[in-house]
């Protein structure tokens, strides 16, 4: 039988799953440290937690580990949960346990808990003292788990894979709205949300094609299948019912697409759901995105800035007045960077700092942080005019989305302000362009605009699998036209526990860095073409994201093909290579 753990308050327990931690490299000695200075006795993990420091798995592998357990992922789980095994033990005692009878097994009984601290002995005496193997969870994946049971999710995935939902059941009203089943289908929609903070997805896909559903979760930028929920259609339409009822949204109306939110308390955070739905040939199709609102803002250090960068971004914020833009597509972690140097002013009580947001994703104190509401006017640009009587310093801008707040933007930087905000575009000198569209005049723009940001997300190696392979010849030979550099090493992930087989676990900003150079002013007065922008870009100080992205390569980072998704074809060279190649035949060479 499985003994129990060590007492709680007992330090050297404190100090080992520090040592374990940092050890396994999910976080610093100096965030331990801190949070061990700052907290009770057997309190570190809550401490790490509740200052974002470390994820819940991490912690809870390092708790399974110190105590002799066997740490398991939901799916683990669910591979083998036997939902008569789990019925066979009353449902009080598990909640109050916090244990989840998972199987039978000739040596004895497995079992699941997201408690550290269970106490073997007295769990082993409603299994007849038989012996019990204790498997550790997260209190996310038990909740998952036990949302699951009860919902009839749960499949013994040997030969018939999973269990659909009974198809027998009418959970819609004949007129189509949500009817008595509600709480089965909140329930439901419950049990997804669960699953997506658990795989850390930032976007739920609720598909229908005929008469099959498909779900899948954005993890780390890439969509994923989540087979477990097999759903029927009549599901499908009373979820995406739940999410119009809760987001305000008409219920009756599927021919148009649909926007809304709602917040939700689920695993133990606090999220915004976006809500998004579509007409489509067979069905309303919808995507929640997720955006925790209880989670810390990233530092400019864990972004993943390199030093120098770092340092111009610093300088950048201790400008009087100008513009500083960071572009991307949409998800490419732009609000993020800004959120990063906002915490930075917020330490400088000589400056008042105002943002205008939508939403507002982390609360930062010492900021002044204003949500917009559309809906009854108080847009981007009408917030702009108002606060620059408010005597700001600093204003963070949270996306200029059209003319009126262009120009808001521009004449705050002409009156001494400094603005921070955000472009879709697609690179750096393609934000130039885009505020053309927008109607501002090239001389506005040259003069107030002193630095653009043009990022991407990559996504990072896991360091537990890492290792060492040969480049792909193909992309190498597009990637170094003049022939592999001597030393270069191309590294990819095995694929492990720790990243669930993907290779890869979390996302890095690749940037590209643009600064206002008197040149490249001069090129911005002029309005001259993007190809002769860019070729004074590079001539002036453009870092081009393919730098940062091959360094990061090198460094066993991310993987050397992803260099595919982050750079067009025509970037993969090295630009100097084909500016001058372009300089070379063209009739009219950009001036300088």
């Amino acid at each position: 039988m499985t003994k129990g753990p060590t007492a709680p308050g007992d330090k050297a327990l404190l100090d080992r799953l520090g040592d374990r931690l940092v050890a396994s490299g999910a976080v610093e000695r100096a965030d331990v440290e801190h949070a061990a200075a700052d907290t009770g006795p057997g309190r570190l993990g809550e401490t790490l937690l509740a200052a974002g420091a470390v994820e819940e798995r991490e912690i809870y592998r390092a708790l399974a580990g110190q105590r002799g357990w066997r740490y398991a992922e939901t799916e683990e789980v669910f591979h083998i949960l036997d939902p008569a095994v789990s019925s066979s033990v009353p449902r009080r005692f598990q909640e109050t346990q916090h244990i989840l009878p998972v199987a039978r097994l000739a040596h004895g009984v497995i079992l699941a808990t997201c408690n550290p601290d269970t106490l073997i002995e007295e769990v082993a005496m409603a299994f007849d003292r038989a012996p019990v193997e204790i498997w550790l969870v997260t209190p996310t994946s038990y909740r998952r788990l036990r949302a699951a049971l009860d919902l009839g999710q749960v499949a013994v995935m040997r030969d018939e894979g999973p269990t659909a939902a009974p198809r027998g059941k009418e959970l819609l009203a004949p007129d189509g709205t949500a009817g008595a089943l509600d709480s089965e289908l909140v329930a439901l929609f419950d049990a997804l949300l669960l699953d997506a903070i658990g795989e850390r997805a930032s976007d739920i896909h609720l598909e229908r094609y005929g008469d099959r559903v498909r779900v899948r979760l954005r993890i780390d930028g890439d969509l994923h299948d989540l087979d477990r929920y097999q759903l029927t259609p009549e599901q499908h339409a009373g979820i995406v019912n739940v999410l119009k009822v809760n987001s305000h949204l008409d219920i009756a109306e599927r021919r148009l697409p649909q926007g809304g939110r709602f917040s939700a308390h689920a695993g133990g955070h606090s999220f915004d759901l976006r809500v998004q739905t579509q007409p489509s040939l067979h069905g309303e199709h919808a995507v929640v995105r997720l955006l925790p609102q209880d989670t810390k803002a990233l530092t400019i250090e864990d972004l993943g800035f390199p030093e120098a960068l770092a340092a111009r971004y610093r300088r950048l914020l201790a400008s009087p007045a100008g513009m500083v833009l960071v572009v991307g597509p949409t998800g490419s972690g732009k609000s993020t960077t800004l959120y990063a140097g906002l915490q930075e002013l917020a330490h400088d009580t000589t400056r008042k700092v105002i943002s205008v947001e939508d939403p507002i994703e982390y609360a930062i104190d010492g900021v002044q942080q204003t949500q917009v509401h559309a809906e009854i006017g108080f847009s981007f640009a009408g917030a702009m005019r108002v606060f620059v009587r408010q005597d700001p310093d600093v204003i963070l801008l949270g996306e200029i989305r059209d003319n009126e707040t262009a120009l808001e933007a521009i004449r705050a930087s002409q009156t001494g302000h400094l603005v921070l905000s955000t472009l879709h575009c697609n690179d750096a000198v393609d934000a130039v362009q885009r505020l053309f569209d927008l109607g501002m005049h090239p001389n506005s723009v040259a003069s107030e605009l002193i630095a653009v940001f043009a990022q991407r997300l990559a996504k990072r190696l896991c360091p537990a699998c890492r290792e060492v392979v040969a480049p792909d010849v193909s992309l190498a030979a597009e990637v170094f036209p003049a022939g592999v550099p001597d030393g270069f090493r191309a590294f990819r992930g095995r694929g492990c526990e720790r990243c669930n087989g993907l290779g890869t676990r979390g996302r890095i900003a690749v940037m590209e860095y643009l600064p206002a150079t008197p040149s490249l002013r001069r090129g911005i007065s002029r309005q001259l073409p993007l190809d002769e922008m860019r070729f004074i870009a590079l001539s002036s100080g453009l870092a081009p994201m393919r730098e940062q992205a091959l360094q990061l390569v090198t460094e066993g980072v991310i993987p050397f093909e992803n260099l595919l998704e982050l750079l067009p074809p025509e970037r993969l060279a090295p630009e100097a290579f084909a500016v001058a190649k372009a300089a070379a035949t063209s009739r009219t060479p950009p001036e300088h």
